[in-house]
């Protein structure tokens, strides 16, 4: 039987990446904010509290069992997440990524009824992307593809309980912010995070952006994507009048960001250490953060 204690549950929280659980519960709060200005009402935070507890669970069972069938390729990557460096059994971590995933289900009691069939849905992505027999992680398609429905369904999420159910149009502030944020994390982060994983992708037969068109492509297409990114966004903000004026810029900033951390993370001789690759992506990250935290503050 696997054993759990306080030290298996931190290092479960750790295989499941704070940075990631805390980027989609910022979604998710996007998604009630930006809904407000179309609800008479606003929802009792006890509920909105509620409804992060029951999202967040969600994402952490599913980058759980992410981490638990990715050990091959993580080890290969040199990763140090708990379960790669033997730190945390395989069988615990998956015991707990089901515990969790119903307890995600569990916590939507109350809520909105339709925010038990968005976990839900949410967790069946999960499983496709990562589980037998045929995961959806080994193609780029099939990235994109569950990326695109986890990150419309983590901002309909919010939505949903801001509007006690829907019945009201999603106001267009949320439905070009989400456009927006789902295609960063596609087009910029899919290529960024590819760069410090090849070799490991390669050797468990995956087929991602970066081991079919290589670092340098990965690189330009990162960096290409988030200039046009930028340009089609601030143009949009301008045409429709909505009050992103500060995403913009903030978007602005993560853009310069990442087009530099492309530029240092070009292969030099002597310097092919994997924390040198994996900086494009830990700028992709907290220009996600940094997105959602604008987004958020305002409309306060």
């Amino acid at each position: 039987m696997p054993a759990f204690s306080p030290y298996t549950l931190a290092l479960c929280v750790t295989e499941a990446r704070p940075l990631v659980l805390t980027v989609s519960a910022m979604r998710y709060l996007t998604g009630v904010a930006l809904a407000l200005p179309s609800v008479a009402v606003a929802a009792p935070l006890p509920q909105v509290a509620q409804g992060a507890v029951a999202w967040t669970l969600s994402i952490f069972a599913i980058y759980l069992f992410n981490g638990v069938t990715d050990v091959t390729e993580d080890r290969i990557n040199g990763s140090g997440r708990p379960i790669a460096r033997g730190d945390l059994d395989a069988r615990t971590a998956a015991a707990v990524a089901a515990g969790a995933g119903c307890l995600a289900l569990a916590a939507t009691s109350g809520l909105p009824a339709q925010m038990l069939w968005i976990v839900a849905a949410n967790l069946a992505l999960g499983y496709l992307y990562s589980g037998p027999p045929f995961p959806l992680k080994d193609s780029s398609g099939g990235t994109v593809a569950v990326l695109c429905l986890s990150g419309l369904l983590s901002y309909l999420a919010g939505f949903t309980v801001a509007t006690a159910g829907g019945g009201v149009a999603a106001p267009s502030a949320l439905v070009l912010f989400a456009g927006v944020a789902i295609c960063w994390m596609v087009f910029v982060g899919v290529p960024a995070k590819d760069l410090s994983d090849i070799a490991g992708d390669r050797a468990a037969g995956r087929r991602t952006l970066g081991v079919l068109l290589g670092e340098r492509m990965s690189r330009r297409i990162m960096v290409g994507a988030a200039v046009a990114l930028l340009a089609g966004f601030g143009v949009a903000v301008s045409l429709l009048r909505v009050p992103l004026g500060n995403v913009v810029l903030a978007l602005a900033a993560g853009v310069v960001a990442v087009a530099v951390a492309g530029l240092l993370a070009a292969p030099r001789p002597g310097r092919q250490d994997r924390r040198h690759t994996r900086r494009p992506y830990g700028v992709f990250m907290g220009t996600q953060h940094l997105l959602h935290l604008t987004a958020v503050l305002s409309l306060i």
